[in-house]
C-alpha cells in the first residue's frame, strides 16, 4: 500500500495554515474507489454541478484538504447540510467502503 501525503505547510503555502491538517491517501483504496467515482460520483465532481468541486482543481480542493481527510470521510458518507452534497452523493446503495474508497481517488487526483 503506497500512502501519499499532503502535508500542514502545503496547505499553509495556500493561504490555509489557520486550518489545516496533513491529508494521508491510501493509494490501494483510491485505486479500488475509480469505479464508484465513474458511476456515482462524476456527475457533480467531473462536471463542477451544484458547485461541487471538479477532480484534479488543486484551488478548489486545497479549503476541503484543509478540513482533513476524516472530515472529507464524514462529508462523503453523511453529505453536507446547507450543500449540494448528500450523504453518498444520492447513492444510498454504496457501502461506506466504496464511498470512503471514492474519496481517497478524488483526494489523491486532486492534490
Amino acid at each position: 500500500m503506497k500512502k501519499l501525503f499532503i502535508t500542514a505547510a502545503s496547505l499553509a503555502a495556500l493561504g490555509f495554515a489557520s486550518h489545516a491538517a496533513a491529508i494521508e491517501v491510501d493509494s490501494d483504496k483510491a485505486a479500488r474507489g475509480q469505479a464508484t467515482y465513474q458511476a456515482a460520483c462524476f456527475a457533480c465532481h467531473g462536471t463542477g454541478a451544484a458547485g461541487a468541486p471538479v477532480l484534479g482543481n488543486q484551488e478548489a480542493w486545497a479549503p476541503r484538504l484543509a478540513q482533513g481527510m476524516d472530515v472529507l470521510i464524514q462529508h462523503s458518507i453523511e453529505g453536507m447540510p446547507g450543500t449540494a452534497m448528500v450523504a453518498k452523493g444520492g447513492r444510498a446503495d454504496l457501502s461506506d467502503e466504496a464511498v470512503i474508497e471514492a474519496t481517497h481517488y478524488m483526494v489523491q487526483g486532486s492534490m
